[in-house]
């Protein structure tokens, strides 16, 4: 995605679903989950965005290039290429990774993205056949 069209977000808080390509299979450093691995595919991550600067801000900052990785989406953005951004305004983002997964996703990482959520397992899924 480029910075023009991360302009054109939504400032407003919402949630926001994050579509990854992974080509190649790909190991995150993210510890805690037992460093990750990633088998080729499309990956979505649901995430919300409500404080300052709303949904543009927080996608603006998981896809900039020069961050230091503070979300585990962070990780996975640094590693691959997102290739669409979808935005709800209001949103909530555990309806989404319920959807997705109600869809036939599933949460290849229990804990990603959702380590502050009491409900969901993970707010990131891969595409079942893909």
């Amino acid at each position: 995605m480029n910075s023009r069209r991360i302009k054109t977000l939504s400032s407003e808080g919402g949630a926001y679903v994050l579509h990854f390509q992974v080509r190649q299979k790909l190991t995150l450093p993210i510890a805690r989950l037992g460093n990750p691995v990633f088998c080729p595919g499309t990956y979505i991550y649901a995430g919300s965005a409500y404080g300052p600067g709303g949904i543009r801000a927080r996608v603006s900052r998981h896809l900039r290039a020069d961050k230091k990785p503070y979300w585990h989406v962070d990780y996975l953005s640094s590693s691959s290429r997102c290739v669409k951004v979808e935005t709800y305004i209001g949103g909530n983002e555990c309806d989404l990774a319920a959807r997705l997964i109600q869809n036939g996703a599933v949460a290849p990482v229990p804990g990603f993205g959702s380590s502050d959520c009491a409900v969901c397992d993970a707010h990131l899924v891969r595409l079942a056949g893909v």
